[in-house]
Parts: structure tokens; C-alpha cells; sequence
């Protein structure tokens, strides 16, 4: 009786599975258009769901290329298609001079169930602004300013000549080859920003962050949980994190100012720089190679003093973990 049992059941959830694949299937559509521009070139790009990709393409014109996916959803029906055929017909892009817009649906209907991912080429000269409620990004060689952010999703980001903001409620952040201040954000994935020449202001809620700086700029980046590696910095610098280690590398200028709750702090500074140290950890130990006039000792634990006559002020501190000035 009971083998009886479930086996029908066994039968039915088999059914459900086959009636929502067949109600909730999907469709596929697809739309180009070529705009052409004259001039530095002003881009808006949104999508719901779905992927955005920005080029570099002709000086003149702007190539827009959507994917469209529509689904029936439970019901079934043929509204998915309906959808498509319209958006092919009638692509949400809109053009004012040098000034286009991508994605912009007013319609929520038409919205329901859909995902459009577009790939996008444009003049150097562009400026970007783009968002996704859940989807990638990838943008490459503009001349920016570039501001990019995602409900869910990775941003990648390289070869821009001007200040770049990028945000993602869950997503990594890559960033390589910016003239100009990044601001990157992101409620849990890794930042890693690489050939920056300026400041750096980042911040994680769970996940690492990386930085090579190659151009003086303030460095200000904090995680709650994970690793800072920061090279070549030259200029003002607060980093924190809960959890992980701190290794900061470069010239020091203004106040260099780094903590962790758990984790292992390293300095490096060129042999020549003097610089006034601050260093504070609970368990654990402070070494330098450097050669310092002490001002104070607290059982090893609390140190202030100079090296080379002073300078920068280093003020480094940890809870649980080792401090080290090279």
C-alpha cells in the first residue's frame, strides 16, 4: 500500500516537473541597430536581467546589439513571444544628438519575465552610465567617467581615462588601467583594482581587496571580513578590516592609519623614509628593522618612537596578530 503510494506520488511530481518545464519555457529574440554621433558620446544602459558589455568601435556611430530571453512563466500562453516580436520591433534605445539611452522600459507588463543582454561598441569618447538588477558588466577603453553598478553581478572594468564608480550588492569587482579616483563598493565579493593613478576608496562587507597604485592619490578601503594587499601607494592611507591580514606597501605621506581585529600587519617603506610609529596589538608581537629613537614601551605590546628623524605619521594597530615596519 504504502509502495502504492509513492509511486503515484512519485508520478505526479514527475508530471509537475514536465507541465513547468513546457508552461515556464522560454524564447529567444534579437535586435541591432547603428546609431550615428558627432562628438563625445553620453550612454545610459539599464536591464532588469541580464548581461551589459561596452567597446570601443567606430569614431562615428554607436552599434547596439540585444539579446532578448522571455519566459510564459507558470501559465503557459503565448505572451513570451508577443514580447519578443515587440521588443524586436520596437528596441528600447533612444537617441537625442550624442545623448543615448539603452534599456529603458516604461511598460512593466513588457518587463515581466524578460532578460535582455546587450553588447555595446562606442567612440573613445564616451561617458557611461550603466546599471543591471542581476547580470554582469564589462567595459573597456573609454575615456569616462564611467559609473557602473549591479543588484548581482561582476564588474569588470579596464583601460578607462577618467574616475570610475563601481558598486554591486553581491559581486567581484576587477578594475585594471584607470587615469583617474576609483570608488568600488560591494556588500560581499573581492575588489581588486590595478593600475590606478589616483585615489582608491573601497569597501567590502565580505571579501578582500587589491590595489596597485601607480599615481599619488588618498587610499581609504575597509572590509568586514578578509585580506588588504595595497602596493605602491603614495599618499594618505586609513585601511581596516575585522578580520585578515593588512600589507601595505609604498611611500608614506600624511597619516598612514591600519587595524585589524584578527590578523598580521606588514609595512614596507623605502630604506631612506623616516616616519613617526604608533603600533598597538593585544596578542602579539612588534618587530622593524629600522633603527628608532623609542619615546615609549608598554611591555612590547605598545610602542611609539621615530626612525629617521620621523616624518609620516604610521599608526598601526591589531587585536590578535603581529606588527612589522620594513
Amino acid at each position: 500500500m504504502k509502495r502504492t503510494l509513492f509511486s503515484r506520488l512519485g508520478i505526479v511530481a514527475f508530471a509537475v516537473l514536465v507541465l513547468s518545464a513546457i508552461f515556464a519555457r522560454a524564447a529567444d529574440g534579437h535586435f541591432e541597430r547603428t546609431l550615428q554621433v558627432n562628438g563625445p558620446v553620453e550612454l545610459t544602459v539599464q536591464t532588469g536581467s541580464g548581461t551589459i558589455g561596452v567597446r570601443v568601435g567606430d569614431s562615428s556611430s554607436v552599434h547596439i546589439s540585444g539579446t532578448i530571453r522571455a519566459s510564459n512563466g507558470w501559465f503557459g500562453g503565448d505572451d513570451a513571444q508577443k514580447k519578443i516580436s515587440y521588443l524586436e520591433a520596437h528596441p528600447p534605445i533612444e537617441q537625442d544628438g550624442n545623448t543615448i539611452k539603452v534599456g529603458h522600459i516604461e511598460d512593466e507588463e513588457l518587463q515581466h519575465n524578460v532578460s535582455i543582454s546587450y553588447e555595446i561598441s562606442v567612440p573613445a569618447a564616451a561617458r557611461l552610465r550603466s546599471s543591471s538588477g542581476s547580470g554582469d558588466q564589462e567595459v573597456n577603453g573609454l575615456a569616462g567617467p564611467v559609473e557602473a553598478s549591479s543588484g548581482s553581478g561582476g564588474l569588470r572594468l579596464a583601460n578607462i581615462g577618467d574616475t570610475v564608480r563601481a558598486s554591486t550588492g553581491s559581486g567581484q569587482i576587477a578594475i585594471d588601467g584607470v587615469k583617474g579616483a576609483v570608488h568600488a563598493s560591494t556588500g560581499s565579493g573581492e575588489i581588486e583594482a590595478t593600475g590606478v593613478a589616483g585615489a582608491l576608496h573601497a569597501s567590502t562587507g565580505s571579501g578582500s581587496v587589491t590595489l596597485r597604485q601607480t599615481a599619488p592619490g588618498e587610499v581609504r578601503v575597509n572590509t568586514g571580513s578578509g585580506t588588504l594587499h595595497l602596493e605602491g601607494v603614495h599618499g594618505e592611507v586609513h585601511a581596516s578590516t575585522a578580520s585578515g591580514d593588512i600589507t601595505v606597501e609604498g611611500e608614506g605621506e600624511g597619516e598612514w592609519r591600519l587595524s585589524t581585529a584578527s590578523g598580521n600587519v606588514n609595512v614596507h617603506l623605502p630604506s631612506q623614509q623616516g616616519f613617526t610609529l604608533r603600533a598597538r596589538t593585544v596578542s602579539g608581537g612588534i618587530h622593524t628593522d629600522r633603527e628608532m629613537t623609542v619615546q615609549n614601551v608598554s611591555g612590547g605590546h605598545d610602542i611609539e618612537g621615530k626612525a629617521g628623524g620621523g616624518g609620516f605619521l604610521l599608526d598601526v594597530s591589531t587585536v590578535s596578530g603581529n606588527i612589522r615596519v620594513e
